[in-house]
């Protein structure tokens, strides 16, 4: 099996120092688990690291799409399988950073997804229906021919809604999300360590870096994609930071507002990735604050990557 180091957790936790100086003690490269960092130009609110800050690590699966391109996990698990393969065969281990936890879950356990082609007429009328009727309609339309697939998604995730509708239009199948395995079983030799912390910490943190992101320009990041012809309707711009600003800029919020809102909605995130990531038994939990220094912290996860792989 090939060889693999997943560093998770919710947001702002510390994942990309961790991972960064990780690779630097294995001279190993980082594929990104982020749904968002794929994006060009989608900076300061996705909270990219710099190339200053990557410190000449290789980073995968970052900047790799145009902001009004569409990402999936169907896409990310492709990508990340090829990149795995091709850091092992350099005789590496490669380390996946991200919080995404369906990505990550989808990555590590080999779901296999329905690949059925799209029908955009079918996909407009839907548009149109819940422009309308509102997104709940499409939802209870969902929750009627696969309520298993309803039972997964938000009310509100309009456009995997229609898309689960669409594949249910086109092939009379629910969204498969059928694992290869049915128990938890991993399809790679994988380490993977979730950081967390007391959860005031966590907050606290997660504030500081709202605030921090405002004042590294996020307002004119937005508005710069917005004058350079990017519709605030596209997936990127759904990201927690991108839509709260957007509804700043056209003056439906006031931006202390908007601040609070991405706090309040980047809070909501980490509550749900921390969710997501019960449902993966197979984690090794690590509190991040219970360690004197950061350096301490670093000596033992080195610890643990250095028993799991006879390092």
């Amino acid at each position: 099996m090939e060889r693999l180091i997943v560093i998770i957790g919710p947001t702002a936790v510390g994942k990309t120092q961790v991972s960064i100086e990780l690779a630097k003690m294995l001279n190993s490269e980082i594929i990104s688990g982020d749904s968002m960092l794929v994006y060009r130009d989608f900076d300061i609110g996705t909270a990219k690291p710099t190339l200053a800050e990557r410190q000449g690590i290789t980073h995968y699966l970052i900047d790799i799409l145009g902001p009004e391109e569409e990402f999936s996990v169907a896409e990310f698990q492709r990508l990340a399988s090829y990149y795995i393969t091709r850091v092992n065969a350099k005789g590496k281990i490669p380390i996946l950073a991200g919080g995404t936890g369906l990505y990550v879950k989808a990555l590590l356990e080999g779901y296999k997804f329905n690949r059925a082609a799209g029908d955009e007429k079918f996909r407009l009328r839907l548009e149109q229906m819940a422009d309308i009727h509102g997104n709940q309609y499409l939802y209870n339309m969902l929750s009627q021919v696969s309520p298993a697939t309803a039972a997964r998604l938000h009310p509100n995730d309009r456009r995997r809604i229609i898309r689960a509708l669409e594949i249910y239009h086109l092939s009379g199948e629910e969204v498969s999300q059928e694992k290869l395995a049915r128990e938890k079983n991993l399809i790679y030799d994988a380490l993977v360590i979730g950081l967390n912390m007391n959860r005031s910490s966590l907050y606290e943190r997660i504030n500081q870096r709202v605030d921090q992101m405002v004042e590294r320009g996020l307002i004119n990041e937005v508005r710069y994609l917005l004058e350079s012809g990017i519709s605030p309707k596209c997936q990127a711009m759904q990201g927690i930071g991108y839509k709260e600003i957007v509804l700043y800029l056209k003056g439906e919020i006031t931006l202390p507002e908007a601040i609070e809102r991405i706090k309040k909605g980047t809070r909501n995130f980490a509550k749900r990735q921390l969710t997501w990531y019960r449902k993966m038994p197979y984690i090794c939990w690590v509190q991040v604050d219970h360690f004197p220094d950061h350096n301490k912290l670093m000596e033992y996860i080195y610890s643990l990557v250095a028993g799991k792989f006879y390092l």
